[in-house]
């Protein structure tokens, strides 16, 4: 909701739909659901699995841990650097949430010609980290991590 209130002014005047839902929700640079899922799915792998190696690299079984005060920062590059990496082709929702409650809101609020909400791809951003975070804990835990 707050993206559409910081865009109020602009929801009438701009014409372009898919302008209008990129402010909400990722889409496909070409659409091929295959090569969109696989994207997808690798993104979120090296999420989790990244996500498993830092934490498992820095436990030391202490509460005085120095590396734990670098944890947001790690997060934030790991993200940062998925994004610049494998965020060309899907936008790199990387978690169901990102992309699917903004396409939501995309689709309840009165937004002046904003076209269809897209549901048709709106399963990738969902299914695919499911299945990438699912293979990078399995791995993660097979590993031992």
């Amino acid at each position: 909701m707050l993206v559409w209130l910081n865009y109020l002014p602009h929801w009438s005047i701009t014409t372009a739909q898919d302008a209008k839902l990129a402010c909400f929700c990722t889409g496909p640079a070409i659409r091929n659901p295959l090569a969109n899922i696989i994207s997808e799915i690798i993104g979120t792998f090296v999420l989790v699995f990244v996500i498993f190696s830092i934490f498992s690299a820095f436990q030391s079984g202490s509460d005085q841990n120095p590396a734990t005060n670098l944890y947001p920062y790690l997060l934030a590059n790991l993200v940062w650097g998925i994004g610049l990496a494998l965020g060309g082709s899907t936008g790199y929702a990387i978690n169901p949430a990102r992309d699917l409650g903004p396409r939501i809101a995309h689709a309840v609020l009165p937004i002046a010609g904003k076209g269809d909400p897209d549901w048709g791809y709106a399963w990738i951003p969902v299914v695919g980290p499911l299945i990438g975070s699912s293979l990078a804990a399995l791995l993660a835990l097979t590993l031992g991590m």
